[in-house]
């Protein structure tokens, strides 16, 4: 019998960033945050505005999808895991069944860190630091999607979405598979948990971990500056992030650096090589493009010019070049890419259809399946841009 209760003591601490969602927006919304004035806003207000456009609860719902209803943890803040304004933390559970029935997947929300006071205030007023805001049902689609022709080879497991308020609290027992998987913030949470997530189960299940979308590179933006670092540091001083790190990582390197090479457990690696909310956000912010010279360019990947193509190509080799080491690993998979998207394991259209991104002929559903399974190695990095045809681009009208 499953239950939400042992694990009470593992907090979803979600990391940075969105999920970019929607096919477009109106210009006016986009102009409240690339225009001249969203520099009187914080970065995470910026960040929350734009999960609520681009979201994956924002896009549109297949009519088909399953809707899950939401439970909130009793008892959870006996153990000091509740959201940033005292609520109760939650998730979305729906039981697998068959071959699946002892088997977990556990998805984690992705919505960012406060890295300042008045930003973590901000959030209590949210669904980002506070339960009172949460949806109360949502699609599961995707790697969440209880079908088979959607999701081949989880469709039928125990699947947990948690909520992000800045903790939230999961568990089982006797389970034989397990997999850790979030996207953006979540993306970088299931790094930053996937070990700790492997030694709450018995050896003899087999624990593995997904991050879509969650490799946040410290890449210099498009003035010379690191803009990702700066917020980094932020969050790592305010949030005092560094005794929840690797010591083996933290030893030898600054706190905000990347994680992947210290990571035990096997992990997948999903990613766009041309990140849209990297680009947005990190690359091409505000503050790095005063002119808005990238303006075009980072609302639709046709209109960048070829220098600033140029520019890019030189981001997804830093993300290839970060990603080497661990491409040797036996144990690891990676799915690289070259679209301008972010998230792709949630949308039904980029996780499992008709008409899905591929690499080497495999689309992302089954290329972690196999992954997972053993049924075959897979280290799929793609050509450079424009060369793939699959992709489902992100454009922002």
């Amino acid at each position: 019998m499953r239950s939400i209760g042992r694990v009470v003591g593992f907090w979803a601490v979600i990391s940075v960033f969105l999920v970019l969602g929607r096919w477009g927006v109106e210009s006016f919304e986009v102009d409240d945050i690339f225009g001249k004035n969203s520099s009187d806003l914080s970065f995470l207000e910026s960040m929350s505005f734009l999960e609520s456009v681009y979201g994956v609860s924002a896009a549109a719902v297949p009519p088909n999808a399953l809707m899950v209803g939401l439970t909130l943890v009793q008892g959870a803040a006996d153990k000091g895991a509740v959201c940033l304004d005292g609520t109760l933390p939650g998730y979305h559970l729906h039981r697998g069944f068959g071959t699946g029935a002892n088997s977990w997947l556990i998805q984690l929300e992705g919505g960012g860190w406060c890295n300042n006071l008045r930003s973590c205030i901000y959030r209590k007023t949210t669904h980002r630091g506070s339960s009172k805001y949460f949806e109360k049902v949502i699609p599961f689609t995707g790697i969440l999607s209880n079908k088979p022709e959607e999701n081949p080879d989880f469709f039928n497991w125990n699947r947990v979405k948690v909520r992000y308020c800045d903790g939230a609290s999961f568990s089982g027992d006797s389970e034989n598979k397990a997999l850790l998987s979030g996207c953006s913030a979540g993306g970088l949470a299931s790094i930053l948990h996937c070990d700790e997530f492997r030694i709450l189960f018995p050896i003899s299940t087999t624990v593995k971990c997904l991050t879509d979308a969650g490799l946040f590179m410290d890449s210099a933006d498009v003035s010379g500056g690191h803009t990702l670092r700066s917020f980094f540091a932020g969050v790592v001083s305010l949030q005092d992030v560094q005794k929840n790190l690797p010591s083996a990582c933290t030893d030898r390197l600054d706190p905000t650096s990347n994680l992947i090479a210290n990571i035990k457990t096997p992990m997948f690696i999903l990613n766009a090589a041309y990140d849209s909310w990297q680009l947005q956000e990190s690359l091409a912010p505000p503050t790095a493009d005063p002119q808005g010279n990238w303006r075009d360019c980072k609302m639709n990947n046709e209109r960048c010019s070829a220098s600033q193509i140029q520019f890019l190509q030189g981001f997804r080799t830093r993300m290839l070049d970060a990603v080497k080491g661990f491409s040797t690993s036996r144990q690891n998979g990676l799915f690289i890419n070259s679209c301008f998207a972010h998230c792709q394991s949630e949308r039904q259209d980029t996780w499992f259809a008709d008409d899905s991104p591929i690499v080497n002929d495999k689309p992302v559903a089954l290329a972690v399946g196999d992954w997972y399974f053993d049924r075959a190695s897979v280290k799929a990095i793609d050509c450079a841009y424009p060369c793939d045809r699959t992709c489902h681009n992100l454009v922002f009208k």
